[in-house]
């Protein structure tokens, strides 16, 4: 067994950090940028005035950024080469992904809003294996290059992470003799709604409460009549983008059935264990950093005449930490691995479990990471000038929104005791 990483990952890696010091790193040291980056001026982000939604100027930043990344063939990495990108792996959005989020925050990597040199589109594949064709030629090139933006019209106020009791409903309906749907409901959580362009809207349009077959997705524009933003919810760290949605008797023509009637679940799920093992990567890089940061803190810090790395009261916890994060990476990037070996059907049908197990721990990682660097670094880690507090209180929500703890650990202990999984016991 081979643990040494491709030598063209490891390559690719150097060239993503000479990109970052020639064009990222100039960018945010430039017009007072570092502004977005100054951890005591929470403000700079938001717009307090604006329902607390993410300022122009630094979405406008975000946007420069991805720009120059996209031209120097880095933001589609993980396409396929035919959307522009470079076919990247699993194994390698994984190792991507730590390696970034472990020289912590910066405009190479802000996952406050999922922000990244190496971008993740889970929509464009989407489209690719379930959209017409018109909506291919419409929302593909529109995903990737900026002019297209599509929330997930998913959760719902009273159900949480249940998608199967789900209250918003679509009915056949013909208006001026076009065939279509109406929709009427609310979902929570529709994060990007400000900058939408449309909305992917999951709806019952068959079955009953509970049935997993029966809900469909529709493409809705974010401007048509009925689409109202309720309030825009604001959130641990800020600034928010994340609103109460109602659709409010909202008419789409039957072109905006996005895959096959009554099978929507099917995509909601479709990236998803790609999307857990990037973020569980993330998480790990973050808690990497935090580690880091808190050793060579106690090595230069020498109260009552000593580094606090002598005291063991600081080294334990630290050790404790370290070992997970080794023995985490190593799961991460096996499970990575085993993906790249398997069709979609397979990763869910074999690995879905392992997909689990690497992300709740990771997002439970980081947080207990967090949580001690502060520790470590006193009163000044606990503050805002320094990252600490900001890292915990943006990974803390991974922990509930990336499929929350509980049903992470409840598939898990489904697989493992013969309720569902390939080792399924019959009649359970």
């Amino acid at each position: 067994m081979d643990f040494d990483l491709p030598s063209d990952l490891t390559n690719y890696l150097a060239e993503l950090d000479a990109f970052i010091a020639r064009e990222i790193a100039p960018l945010q040291a430039a017009d007072d940028n570092e502004r977005f980056f100054d951890h005591r001026r929470e403000h700079a982000r938001t717009d307090w005035d604006r329902d607390g939604l993410p300022r122009h100027e630094w979405e406008a930043l975000l946007h420069e950024a991805k720009r120059r990344a996209d031209a120097a063939g880095h933001l589609r990495f993980a396409l396929p080469s035919e959307f522009g990108g470079k076919n990247g792996s699993n194994l390698a959005m994984a190792v991507i992904r730590e390696h970034l989020a472990a020289k912590g925050l910066g405009l190479h990597n802000d996952l406050q809003n999922e922000h990244s040199i190496v971008g993740n589109f889970p929509q464009v594949l989407m489209f690719r294996d379930f959209g017409t064709a018109e909506q291919q030629a419409e929302f593909i090139p529109g995903l990737v290059e900026g002019h297209r933006a599509l929330p997930f019209g998913l959760t719902e106020p009273d159900h949480g992470s249940d998608a199967t009791h789900m209250e918003t409903t679509a009915v056949r309906e013909t208006r001026d003799g076009v065939a279509g749907w109406r929709i009427h409901g609310e979902k929570m959580w529709t994060t990007g709604m400000h900058v939408a362009t449309h909305c992917m809207v999951f709806a019952r349009t068959s079955g009953k409460a509970g049935d997993a077959r029966g809900v469909s997705c529709l493409i809705v524009p974010a401007d048509a009549p009925g689409v109202e933003i309720a309030e825009y919810l604001w959130t641990f760290n800020m600034p928010t983008d994340h609103p109460r949605v109602r659709f409010v008797n909202v008419w789409v023509p039957e072109t905006a059935m996005f895959g096959t009637p009554d099978e929507g679940l099917a995509l909601a799920q479709h990236f998803v264990h790609e999307n857990r093992i990037r973020q569980a990567a993330s998480s790990l890089g973050a808690a990497t950093y935090c580690v880091e940061q808190s050793i060579a803190y106690a090595r230069a810090r020498k109260p009552f005449g000593k580094p606090l790395a002598a005291n063991q009261a600081i080294q334990f916890p630290l050790v404790e930490l370290s070992t997970q994060i080794e023995m985490l990476r190593l799961m991460i990037r096996k499970t990575a691995w085993d993906m790249d070996r398997m069709s979609k059907p397979e990763v869910a049908q074999k690995l879905s479990d392992k997909v689990s197990m690497c992300n709740f721990w990771a997002n439970r990682l980081v947080c207990e990471a967090a949580d001690r660097a502060m520790q470590v670094h006193g009163a000044i880690g606990y503050s805002r000038h320094k990252p600490f507090e900001h890292i915990y209180r943006h990974h803390r929500r991974y922990r509930i929104t990336e499929g929350a703890e509980e049903i992470q650990l409840r598939k898990v202990g489904a697989w493992m005791f013969g309720y569902a999984g390939p080792h399924r016991i019959a009649g359970e």
